[in-house]
């Protein structure tokens, strides 16, 4: 009995450091999952965000529609010129809802929570692959088409705008087209350099 009392000593003893090491590990990882939980949680304040460019979006849709019944309502009274600007105004109101649809989808998918619209049959082509990276070249894109409309109806109204004006909107122009060029290099130069670590 006497030899085998240290044996029982040092199981209990060591039963005892490893219930307190597990009590301890266990007590840990909640608080530090309780604050991780509640950063991740954080992403849904971006909601109201995404619902007000719902709102937006019908704001421009009644905009299109208001456009376009003037343009129909005008149409024997305007010339060649007027009508071409009455069109590239309703291009450049498509545009920026275009624009308006890749924020509101592409942002909530990247930023906020999947969609889980893969089986629907209107799922848009670009959103298989999405992430901020792609997401950010789209939208340079899309803003430097909106300012070629803008330059375009700059140009077919030049008689009428000062030069100063059509200077500084060439210079915004050149100045997006060059953003969105070292934004894209900078994209290649990052998608290859991780290529080459993997």
């Amino acid at each position: 009995m006497r030899l085998r009392q240290p044996e029982n000593l040092s199981s209990f003893t060591l039963n005892l450091v490893n219930k307190n090491m597990n009590t301890s590990i266990s007590t840990q990882p909640p608080r530090r999952n309780l604050l991780a939980a509640l950063i991740f949680a954080s992403r849904w304040l971006q909601l109201p965000i995404y619902l007000g460019l719902i709102v937006v979006q019908a704001i421009y849709s009644y905009k299109f529609i208001k456009l376009l019944w003037g343009l129909i309502t005008h149409l024997n009274t305007m010339d060649e010129s007027t009508v071409m600007l009455a069109v590239l105004n309703l291009i450049d109101v498509v545009m920026i809802a275009n624009l308006l649809v890749m924020v509101l989808i592409g942002g909530y998918e990247t930023f906020v929570s999947r969609l889980n619209v893969d089986d629907h049959p209107d799922q848009p082509e670009w959103l298989n692959h999405v992430n901020a990276s792609v997401l950010k070249v789209k939208l340079s894109m899309a803003i430097i088409s909106i300012s070629s409309i803008h330059l375009l109806q700059t140009f077919i109204n030049a008689g009428r705008l000062p030069e100063n004006q059509m200077m500084w909107q060439l210079l915004l122009h050149l100045a997006f087209l060059l953003s969105a060029i070292a934004m894209a290099w900078t994209d290649k130069i990052v998608y290859g350099t991780s290529h080459q670590a993997h």
